[in-house]
């Protein structure tokens, strides 16, 4: 009886936990496993009582009966709570099965379209390693030929340089025989030296002419290298190391420019030298701002630079974004800015530079990780009844060219944007004056963004340089200059 007692208290309260309390699965799983434990338990104590009142009155008799109904009532009814509770976890565990199967699914299409573009991509860098490797091999072919070549010619000169003694020899010799009639066979001798005289220089010529090809195939041959170094860098590297150039290039030291808030000397002249250049000649040797004043205009200030032996004079100057190149086209005509600091010297005041003659333009760039690069152009500024159209022809450089050459640009801003295309206005939206060209990738007066700046939009009105087939550089620092094209020590 007892044991009895126990089995329905327990079981009563299996019953009252299941429910008042909504547990998870594996809790009512752990509920079943004791209930189907004690319920046994409950009717082996339920079995022995009867039997050990078989004898007994018929009074208690009729109570243990009653007392199992109660007893299959409650059980009943647990069993019945049972059934909801796995009822409600089978459907749960479905519906959780069916997400994670939908999951996996997606997880499986993901992973195999990223498998065909990691396999696309391999192929490509694979393609371009392969094509890399072979013009490497061609370049240094050339540079091994190039090489004898020159010793050709430094034999030849040796040898021009004897035979051009001996004929100053035969000159004397004809000089004291001026009087007395040479003999036939000096002059025989003196006709056949000048003819293997000539006949060595004009085999000079040609193994000049030959190195000269020899040096534009080399110049082609490193551009496509550096443009295919491009490609694979714009595979493998990413943010900052996708905005950087490829590698550092050295050439001429120059006077450091001054950055913001630096301290420069400006020296004033008397406003007869026409630009930077004449100035130098003059024997100025110090990089500062100046009065110029060209053939036909009013005297002005400029930033002269001193650079390979000579001095250039510098129309645009950008080191820290201190100053917001979105001006108007006024602006842009005029100039605005600091000389000493962030400037535009003003589209008026270059072109009455560059009318005086022809010059060089000189664009030198600077990544943020400090690694720089140049290009210089022979070019031709229009004046404002052209919107200062601009035309470019490349001479040299340390990166591959992004502006278009033997084509009119026309600079706009803006608030008057002269060469709209497909309603699209490239000043307004990508911010700063330029040489547009069908907005084309290139900008040096656009917005000054830092590495830290996200998405394609932002970098898009930023401060880069972008080849036609190359990717983005974002720029720290850039600065234009121009010069006659009489220098003769630039590279």
């Amino acid at each position: 009886t007892q044991n009895s007692h126990t089995a329905k208290t327990v079981s009563r309260k299996s019953l009252c936990i299941l429910n008042n309390q909504r547990v998870s699965g594996a809790e009512n799983m752990k509920i079943i496993l004791v209930f189907l434990f004690i319920a046994p338990l409950a009717l082996s104590a339920r079995a022995e009582k009867d039997h050990s009142s078989f004898d007994s009155a018929a009074s208690p008799e009729t109570k243990s009966r009653f007392a199992m109904l109660d007893d299959v009532r409650i059980l009943a009814n647990g069993l019945l709570q049972l059934g909801h509770g796995l009822k409600d976890f089978v459907h749960k565990t479905k519906g959780q099965m069916n997400d994670i199967f939908q999951k996996l699914y997606i997880f499986d299409r993901s992973f195999y379209e990223l498998s065909l573009q990691t396999s696309e991509i391999k192929e490509e860098e694979e393609q371009l390693r392969q094509t890399t490797a072979r013009l490497q091999i061609n370049n240094e072919e050339i540079k091994n030929l190039s090489q004898e070549m020159n010793s050709k010619i430094e034999d030849l000169i040796q040898n021009k340089i004897q035979l051009q003694e001996k004929v100053w020899g035969l000159e004397d010799k004809v000089t004291k025989l001026a009087i007395i009639q040479p003999s036939i066979q000096e002059t025989k001798e003196i006709s056949s030296l000048k003819a293997f005289v000539e006949q060595q220089d004009n085999h000079i010529k040609q193994l000049l002419k030959i190195v000269e090809d020899q040096h534009v195939q080399l110049d082609r041959q490193h551009n496509q290298i550096m443009e295919l170094e491009d490609k694979l860098n714009h595979i493998e590297l990413q943010e900052l190391a996708e905005n950087s150039f490829t590698e550092e290039q050295t050439e001429p030291e120059a006077i450091p420019f001054p950055v913001h808030n630096a301290t420069a000397v400006i020296y004033k002249s008397d406003g007869a030298a026409p630009d930077c250049t004449a100035l130098s000649n003059s024997g100025i040797r110090s990089s500062g701002v100046y009065t110029i004043k060209p053939n036909g205009s009013e005297a002005f200030d400029v930033y002269c630079e001193m650079k390979f032996g000579s001095s250039w004079t510098v129309i645009q100057n950008r080191v820290d974004g201190s100053l917001d190149f979105n001006q108007t086209w006024d602006a842009y005509a005029n100039g605005f800015g600091e000389l000493n600091e962030e400037f535009w010297l003003g589209l008026n005041k270059t072109y009455s530079i560059t009318k005086q003659g022809d010059y060089i333009l000189r664009i030198e760039l600077q990544d943020w990780k400090d690694n720089k690069r140049y290009i210089e152009y022979a070019f031709s500024l229009g004046g404002p009844e052209t919107d200062y159209t601009l035309q470019l022809s490349r001479i040299s450089g340390s990166i591959p060219n992004a502006l278009p050459e033997q084509t009119e640009l026309r600079f706009s801003t803006a608030d008057r944007d002269v060469d709209i295309i497909n309603d699209f206005n490239c000043p307004e939206n990508y911010l700063g004056g330029w040489w547009h060209s069908e907005c084309e990738e290139t900008n040096l007066n656009g917005k000054y963004v830092t590495p830290r700046s996200r998405g394609r939009l932002d970098r898009r009105k930023g401060l880069y340089w972008k080849p036609k087939k190359g990717r983005y550089y974002l720029l720290k620092s850039t600065k234009i200059m121009i010069h006659p094209t009489d220098l003769k020590s630039f590279d």
